[in-house]
């Protein structure tokens, strides 16, 4: 008999409850690169919308006639109405209507996605924002110039699009424990620099020909991404236990009775009887001893737990202000986002500027900012899985990123190979702390020991934390498109306070981290 190959062993070597968190793993991270696929054609648009339409072509009498020199029509190339003298600000609206949509639609989405099943509410949010997304590109085939058509595009797509962090940073953490949260948080969190780099890249191939199908193309995605959404995506492992201990147990014993839990979950748990030798991932033990239940008989081995306690009611805005943390991380979180939002809305057309780029290959050289922001996700989830500290490696992380941003306006003017360099360090600074704050921190705060297991406030803390950081978001584009007239130093200095002010609100935190004598991973806060 031929010996079974090594990659067989090693796939065979993973049960089923392995296989099923990786691939929530993988399909939520896919679910989410979507939504950041889908924002960041407006960054690389932007220097389409409005072009250096210096070039001008003579009228064929005007030695004769004398008529003053007109613009040809191929070369009046901005659309309007981005044309104007005062486009920075123009742009800048743009983004400050999408991002305060966002962040006031982020604070309601967290309450709203506790009570709601989370795989329909997600898949109606990606529906949507496909729909909003392909509405800008349509202006452009409808040759629309209206800035309240726009404006309201960007409005509605801000708000559908925040049926999505809470959703799917509930959804792995019901799948990950505390263990080693920060590395998988870390990597999982790429998501979003991914997002940003095809983002770039499928709205650079069609900037410069057509673009409007830079927002149609993005659009159609994340809507195809919602309907594997509604087809695939499990919210809860113990949706699959469930169905296990319903499929297989004899038809005159099975459970029909529905049992409504979080987010819509059945309370419905498997448990051994005492003296049962294993336990195979079909009947694990998830509740503990002390548990009070009601148990069914369904097979010789297993019984149905009913938990017959109240359900955990959803958790209140005050209560989760409340949770040691979250609003030191919150307000840190609208500095660092702020800066790391300017960089994602502002960033191509700093580089076509200052680099006299087009917009294809400034949007390409802007991808490196967030692959930069990919590593640094990931090592900042690590170093703070070792350091047990959360809070210690967000403020260093925020202290080098000042002068790292100073340094990058200076370097970014002598050439290609110095910009390529401060890229991939500045996003990695930048993003560090954001990743980490967004992911790891969220999910310890949510799960908090002071809210005694009630998995339903992760979904509220999330929507907090990142709410307050997209108030930021919001915020930053703004600044930067009013700031840019007056040169882009000024634009720098404003991200660099950011940091130092993202640094000095978590320096209780971090104070409170080194006076701990516990040194454990996840956040020091109690």
């Amino acid at each position: 008999m031929a010996p079974v190959p090594p990659g067989i062993r090693f796939l065979a070597s993973f049960n089923r409850d392995q296989w099923y968190k990786a691939f929530t793993f993988a399909l939520t991270f896919l679910l989410y690169t979507s939504f950041h696929l889908s924002r960041k054609p407006i960054s690389i648009v932007k220097s389409e919308l409005h072009k250096n339409c210096s070039h001008v072509m003579r009228a064929p009498t005007e030695s004769i006639s004398g008529q003053q020199p007109v613009l040809h029509p191929e070369l009046d190339c901005s659309w309007k109405p981005f044309d104007r003298n005062n486009y920075k600000q123009l742009l800048g609206a743009m983004d400050y209507s999408f991002l305060c949509a966002y962040a006031i639609g982020m604070y309601l989405s967290g309450i709203i996605g506790e009570r709601l099943p989370i795989r329909l509410y997600l898949t109606v949010g990606m529906l949507t924002s496909g729909l909003f997304t392909c509405l800008f590109g349509l202006g452009y085939v409808y040759d629309i110039h209206s800035l309240g058509f726009y404006v309201f595009v960007q409005v509605a797509n801000g708000l559908v699009q925040t049926t999505g962090w809470p959703s799917v940073v509930t959804c792995i953490g019901n799948w990950f424990g505390k263990g080693r949260r920060g590395l998988i948080m870390g990597l999982w969190n790429s998501h979003t620099s991914v997002g940003n780099i095809l983002g770039s890249l499928i709205a650079g191939y069609y900037v410069s020909s057509n673009w409007g199908l830079s927002f149609i193309v993005p659009g159609v995605i994340i809507a195809a991404m919602g309907v594997i959404c509604f087809l695939f995506l499990i919210e809860h492992p113990n949706d699959l236990k469930i169905a296990s201990a319903q499929s297989s147990a004899p038809s005159s014993q099975k459970v029909h009775k529905n049992w409504n839990g979080v987010n819509g979950h059945k309370d419905l748990y498997l448990q051994y009887k005492p003296g049962a030798k294993t336990q195979s991932w079909d009947t694990e033990l998830l509740l503990g001893q002390e548990s009070i239940g009601v148990c069914v008989p369904v097979q010789q081995q297993q019984v149905v737990v009913v938990k017959s306690e109240a359900e955990p009611s959803p958790i209140s805005f005050m209560r989760a202000l409340r949770i040691p943390g979250v609003v030191e991380f919150s307000l840190c979180l609208l500095f660092a986002k702020l800066v790391s939002y300017t960089f994602l809305f502002w960033l191509p057309l700093y580089i076509t500027k200052a680099a006299h780029l087009d917009a294809k290959k400034a949007g390409d050289l802007s991808t490196l900012f967030d692959v930069g922001g990919i590593v640094g996700g990931i090592l900042a989830g690590v170093i703070s899985d070792k350091m047990g500290k959360r809070a210690t490696t967000c403020a260093v992380m925020l202290l080098l990123a000042a002068p790292t941003l100073y340094g990058f306006s200076m370097i970014s003017q002598f050439g290609l190979g110095p910009t390529i360099g401060m890229l991939l360090v500045c996003g990695g600074l930048v993003n560090g702390p954001y990743a980490l704050i967004t992911t790891a921190v969220s999910a310890d705060l949510g799960t908090h020991k002071s809210l005694k297991g009630n998995a339903r406030a992760l979904s509220t803390v999330t929507a907090i934390i990142d709410g307050t950081g997209s108030v930021g978001a919001a915020v930053g584009p703004l600044l930067a498109g009013l700031l840019s007239a007056q040169g882009w130093d000024q634009v720098f200095y404003m991200l660099m306070t950011a940091d130092f002010l993202a640094l000095l609100l978590l320096l209780r935190l971090v104070m409170k981290e080194h006076c701990s004598h516990r040194k454990r991973p996840g956040v020091a806060v109690e």
